[in-house]
């Protein structure tokens, strides 16, 4: 299938790749311009061992692709339309193409500190489906180059108008030709379009020790980790089975589960998502709806709870306690759970908590204690591979993220529950009792460019 195509189809599909608030936090750029494909080049030369490419300054600012005025992806091409024309007028054929992941600032969530890594795993799950998808169609990610500052000596690393002001670069990645498995596309569509937060209620029966153990093991299954053999922490899954470690992680919650309403600025943020109905979700393209939140509501119930989750209500309603009641609630959904999963970063230093400061993953104010990027964006991709899998096993995941938004909380669960190293995400697992509805996701040309 012509690259322009199978990108069109691969964009839809990963566009429902799980992100915070449903924010959608993601680019991707399709080096189209002559001088922009040479940048690409000589970036994921140089990031290869002994790589000595240069990048000119600017480099990708030179000549016009074809598309829409903003870079957009439109048109009908042949699938080499992109191409410079030779002597001839022809355009020669392409072995490869290259992709720019990056994150788009200006959707971020920004209220606490640990958002910056919340982005960076929603751009890594997002860039793993994405590969998996070009990949079903015969374009196999066979590099990737993780961007930050210095990766182009000062310059910026796409020039012209074309690049996005909000967009940061992330990573760099060339796709190749490639047999594709006959099924995989259809199947990988059918997974990514079940796949979804399920906040209800989960069934009690134990998840078969067989089935833990192949999710384990798919999180390492990751395209882009295959492309990318870059030194990073590895990521580890731990899976709560037990009812003392469930007993722990339910008190956990209902002891902190309230700071995600007691904040201030992070309440405000996450309540500036919640959608009045299904049309306003649908025109908005991101967020939830009160049914995603808390499953199927009657009128006057579902009037009471957006009057009670207003922000100005909550800083009322949190003297007489009611962040910690719904605390409560979610504890009393986690210790019903059959199991919760934990993925970290297991350090090989032993400390468990990879931080790169010089490394060229390392941009963003990630140092010290915090994971770098490029560790993250990984932990992303390792994080899509794994809820896929779930998904394929019937189960379903609601993550706990409040547990991690903190340091000091996460400091005590991750000793409470003698997490491997630091945990970067947390969820219930399980079987649903019920469905719960699918977000809107915007449309995919909104996150593409041509570049």
């Amino acid at each position: 299938m012509a690259f322009h195509d199978a990108l069109q189809v691969a964009a839809a599909i990963a566009a429902r790749a799980p992100s915070s608030h449903n924010c959608q936090p993601w680019g991707v750029g399709w080096a189209t311009d002559a001088a922009t494909r040479r940048t690409a080049a000589a970036l994921l030369a140089a990031g290869e061992p002994g790589g000595r490419a240069a990048v000119s300054p600017g480099g990708g600012s030179a000549g016009t692709a074809a598309g829409a005025p903003d870079g957009r992806l439109g048109g009908t091409p042949d699938g080499t339309p992109d191409g410079t024309p030779d002597g001839s007028g022809r355009v020669p054929s392409r072995r490869s193409e290259y992709l720019v992941l990056a994150l788009d600032r200006a959707r971020e969530l920004t209220a606490l500190p640990a958002h910056a890594t919340e982005m960076l795993l929603s751009c890594g799950s997002h860039g793993e489906i994405l590969a998996r998808a070009l990949a079903a169609q015969g374009w196999r990610a066979d590099g990737v180059r993780l961007l930050g500052p210095g990766a182009t000596g000062g310059a910026p690393p796409f020039g012209g108008d074309r690049w996005p002001r909000a967009w940061e670069p992330l990573c760099l990645l060339r796709l190749s030709p490639a047999p594709a498995p006959p099924g995989d596309l259809a199947a990988l569509r059918e997974t990514v379009g079940a796949r979804h937060t399920n906040r209800g209620p989960y069934r009690p029966e134990a998840i078969d020790p067989g089935v833990l153990a192949r999710l384990a093991s798919s999180a390492a299954e990751s395209a882009l980790l295959r492309a990318q053999q870059a030194p990073g922490a590895p990521v580890a899954v731990r899976h709560l089975v037990g009812a003392p470690e469930r007993a722990a992680l339910a008190e956990l919650v209902a002891r902190h589960g309230g700071r995600d309403f007691a904040h201030r600025a992070a309440w405000r943020e996450t309540h500036a998502y919640i959608r009045r109905d299904e049309a306003e979700a649908a025109r908005a393209g991101d967020g939830f709806t009160l049914g995603q939140l808390f499953g199927e509501l009657s009128p006057p119930r579902r009037l009471g709870m957006r009057a009670a989750l207003a922000p100005a209500t909550m800083r009322l309603l949190r003297h007489a306690g009611y962040d910690r009641f719904l605390a409560r609630q979610l504890a009393a959904a986690v210790r019903r759970s059959p199991a919760a999963v934990a993925l970290c970063f297991d350090g090989s230093d032993g400390s468990g908590r990879p931080g790169n400061p010089a490394g060229p993953g390392d941009f963003g104010g990630f140092g010290g204690r915090t994971p770098d990027a490029g560790s993250v964006l990984r932990a992303g991709a390792a994080l899509a591979g794994y809820w896929l899998a779930a998904t394929r096993a019937g189960l379903v995941l609601h993550p706990v993220s409040v547990l991690l938004q903190h340091e000091d909380v996460r400091d005590a669960c991750e000793r409470r529950l003698a997490l491997p190293g630091r945990a970067l995400f947390l969820s219930r697992l399980g079987y649903a009792v019920t469905a719960f509805p699918s977000s809107h996701r915007r449309s995919p040309s909104h996150a593409l460019r041509r570049v």
